[in-house]
């Protein structure tokens, strides 16, 4: 397979499925002549035009109401949100309307729409610019809420999240886009299902359950313990909701040790939800130790470049917390 980056394999899905969906629309920010504020949708104006690619003011709520109401009506809709911390300014449409409407009017109408949204720290962009939100909109019943790891999975899952008639959450680990990966050919249709974990590596004596930017760490946490000959296995959970719950508890039953690690602020974090779906299941009578969570500081992100590192779990922190389990 080719080799192409997370950002170019953004730009593929959208414009494939706007190739074939023709009642498919994409707003946003800067998104038209400029190419987005992280490249993602260079030559997208170009090729589908101004009537389909819109350039919006910056008001993100406007946005989400336009594209929420757009795809109640027949259109299906793309949404950027420039930076995922700007979510907040459009949660009332998100939450109260796009969540909401297909549930209250008995199954009659749908909400085909993706909000995509940069989220987290890593690029000195300071407290209101690096914030990992994903378990505010995981929250919430009737968004679906995905956030993928590798250029395949960002492809694969971004197509199924298009064609998906409910609204779907896309949240993009801004460090991510200039990762390259291996993403099958263009004569290939290639569609990841949602609501499907993946083992990225397999191992015997510890689970890590993780997501977005903590699985490449993780991954490499494991390469060096597997020098010593501990076999960690990574699972990356791609989708928030719905939730793979069937192999994370398997992964669970085969280690009996499990590290839960994510980028988000440790308290209401994601990771209390993964380590619920283990401990009240019947992993827990196979587990050795009691599951362990690694998350975020409680901080907001600093812009200092060395306290901005530190806030996050590192490869340090991970390979101690794996030790503590061992």
């Amino acid at each position: 397979m080719r080799e192409i980056t997370y950002a170019q394999a953004i730009n593929e899905a959208m414009s494939e499925e706007m190739r074939r969906e023709k009642n498919l629309i994409f707003m946003g920010e800067d998104i038209g002549l400029y190419g987005g504020a992280f490249g993602v949708s260079k030559g997208m104006f170009e090729e589908f035009g101004p009537e389909r690619i819109l350039d919006t003011p910056i008001t993100e709520l406007a946005i989400t109401g336009c594209a929420a109401g757009a795809s109640m009506t027949g259109l299906r809709t793309i949404v950027e949100i420039m930076f995922s911390d700007f979510m907040t300014l459009a949660m009332e449409q998100l939450a109260n309307q796009a969540a909401k409407n297909r549930f209250q009017f008995g199954g009659q109408g749908s909400v085909p729409m993706v909000l995509r949204a940069p989220g987290g720290s890593g690029t000195g962009a300071a407290a209101q610019h690096s914030q990992s939100l994903e378990a505010w909109v995981a929250h919430v019943p009737g968004l679906k809420v995905v956030i993928p790891s590798t250029p395949a999975d960002a492809k694969g899952l971004l197509k199924a999240s298009i064609r998906d008639d409910n609204p779907v959450v896309f949240l993009e680990q801004k460090l991510l886009y200039r990762v390259k990966g291996e993403v099958p050919d263009l004569d290939e249709d290639f569609i990841i299902p949602l609501g499907k974990a993946d083992i990225k590596r397999e191992g015997k004596d510890v689970t890590i359950i993780t997501y977005g930017r903590m699985v490449q760490r993780c991954i490499k946490v494991a390469e060096e313990f597997a020098k010593d000959g501990v076999e960690i296995e990574v699972v990356d959970i791609r989708t928030l909701v719905p939730l793979d719950k069937e192999t994370l508890i398997s992964s669970a039953k085969k280690t009996g040790k499990v590290l839960v690690v994510h980028e988000a602020c440790q308290t209401g974090g994601f990771g209390g939800e993964l380590v619920s779906v283990v401990v009240e299941s019947d992993a827990f009578f196979y587990l050795d130790a009691p599951v362990k969570r690694l998350g975020g500081l409680d901080v907001p992100i600093p812009y200092n470049p060395g306290l901005e590192a530190l806030v996050v779990p590192t490869e340090e922190k991970i390979t101690a917390a794996i030790k503590d389990l061992l």
